[in-house]
């Protein structure tokens, strides 16, 4: 489902002299559906970095990712953002909306953008919303006013609103509590069980080794980086 076939990106600081810096060089992985691979590494390996090239938000200098046969390094813009609609979802460590739309908007926004009805669109995220334990005296209101805590969660509802078969996931579980930190737990168990493929990155090593299936240490395709 996603396949990375030697995969290189580097950045090139223009108010440096041009300086080139060489991120990750030859990566190369693949990730079956039901199945969660970790990206491991210390600070700056190059984690975030993948995540975003696989997402097709930072270009790719050499090689093919592949989600379900698409290769994002090569795709037209309407097909990246196609891909992303119907088949690739991340949920990235910040809440990234339009100000003032309403978070039970935000969460359904994603099911209405494939099709869904208002009223199933709005059902579900309901059903998310209180699962995640934002107070329903706020899904009226826009999650840019939130804790950090509450817009992680809702960044999390928005995610698993839409049955993606391939996910992204960038620390899931930061700033959650005990509770909130079994939900998403749970949430990201029922999306292996129904066949996604995920890429997560953990710091929450207890969370980590209970849904991860393998880990990929990132800084062995890091320049420089001894592993």
């Amino acid at each position: 489902m996603i396949d990375l076939r030697n995969v290189s990106k580097t950045f090139t600081l223009h108010n440096q002299s041009s300086a080139v810096i060489e991120v990750v060089n030859n990566v190369t992985l693949s990730v079956a559906a039901g199945e969660c691979v970790a990206l491991t590494g210390a600070s700056g390996a190059g984690k975030s970095t993948l995540m975003r090239m696989i997402y097709g938000n930072y270009l790719t200098q050499a090689g093919q990712i592949l989600i379900d046969g698409t290769d994002i390094v090569q795709a037209e813009p309407r097909d990246v953002i196609a891909l992303r609609r119907e088949t690739l979802g991340y949920v990235s460590q910040f809440l990234r909306v339009v100000p003032r739309v309403p978070t039970l908007d935000v969460v359904a926004e994603p099911l209405r953008a494939v099709g869904a009805s208002a009223s199933d669109a709005q059902a579900l995220a309901e059903y998310l919303l209180a699962k995640l334990n934002i107070p329903q005296r706020l899904w009226s209101l826009s999650p840019t006013t939130f804790s950090g805590g509450e817009q992680q969660r809702v960044n999390i509802a928005r995610g698993f609103a839409h049955p993606y078969p391939a996910m992204l996931l960038d620390e899931p579980t930061a700033s959650l509590d005990a509770a909130n930190r079994e939900v998403v737990l749970s949430l990201i168990e029922e999306a292996k069980a129904r066949g996604a493929a995920i890429i997560g990155i953990f710091h929450d090593e207890a969370a980590r080794a209970r849904v991860c299936d393998r880990e990929i240490d990132v800084s062995q395709f890091t320049p420089g980086v001894a592993v």
